[in-house]
This record gives structure tokens, C-alpha cells and sequence, in this order.
């Protein structure tokens, strides 16, 4: 944790000297102002990229280990479980039906009764919770 906020400061402070640099150069007609902006569009680019994977990548990794506990006290079945594991994929329902061999009507009465025992009004709500118990990834 401690690694990853030091590599963020650095990183951020080199973007910050950079663009100060690049400034004076384009301030003194070093480099043209078409170098300028490309510069630092692809520099805020690759920065959004690398911030967005950071922030993305799992944090429990292999080695997770599910509250089956949460998952007893919730009364969650198996196929409760694999409509879930795919909705925390980003699965659309058809998809979900799909991958699943399930009608989209029924993954839809699974997604009820996942919003109902997990007391989310919406699908970010369910996976945000379910993440929090511990009982995905």
C-alpha cells in the first residue's frame, strides 16, 4: 500500500515537472505549440491509463478466500452465485443468459432476489456489497 501511494507521488511529481518544463519551452519558442499539446495529451493519456489499470487490478489476487459465512447468513444459492460472479464481470443480462444457459427473464428474477438479500437498489450497489462481504473478488 505504502509502495504504491510512493510510486504515485513520484510519478505525479515527474508529470508535474514535466509539463513545468514543457511550459518554458513553449514559453520560450523552443517548441512549437502543436509539439506542445501533443506532448502533454499523450502525457495526460498514458497517465489516465496507468492510473485506471492501478486502480482497477484485484486486490485480493489468487489467494481469495470467500465469506462463506456472508454467503450462509444471506441464503444465497449457487446460481444466485454465478449471476453475481458475472454481474461483478460487467455481464449485461443477455450476456449473463447466455454464458449461463439461462433465460433473460430468469437471470433478471435472480438480480431481484441478489438486489433484495443484499439490500442494493442497483447492479453497482449489489457487486460494491457483495465485495464488501467478501463474497467475490
Amino acid at each position: 500500500m505504502i509502495r504504491t501511494v510512493i510510486t504515485a507521488g513520484l510519478v505525479l511529481a515527474l508529470g508535474a515537472f514535466l509539463l513545468a518544463w514543457l511550459e518554458v519551452q513553449k514559453a520560450t519558442r523552443v517548441i512549437a505549440p502543436d509539439v506542445y499539446v501533443t506532448v502533454v495529451a499523450a502525457l495526460f493519456a498514458v497517465g489516465g491509463i496507468w492510473l485506471g489499470w492501478k486502480i482497477a487490478t484485484r486486490r485480493y489476487g489468487p489467494d481469495f478466500i470467500r465469506n462463506e459465512a456472508a454467503v450462509r447468513s444471506l441464503g444465497l444459492t449457487g446460481q444466485e452465485m454465478r449471476v453475481l460472479a458475472e454481474l461483478a464481470s460487467g455481464h449485461a443480462n443477455k450476456e449473463i443468459a447466455r454464458t449461463l444457459g439461462l433465460s433473460p427473464n430468469t437471470v433478471k428474477t435472480h438480480l431481484a432476489h441478489l438486489f433484495g438479500k443484499l439490500e442494493a437498489g442497483t447492479r453497482t450497489e449489489a457487486v460494491a456489497r457483495a465485495r464488501d462481504l467478501g463474497i467475490i473478488p
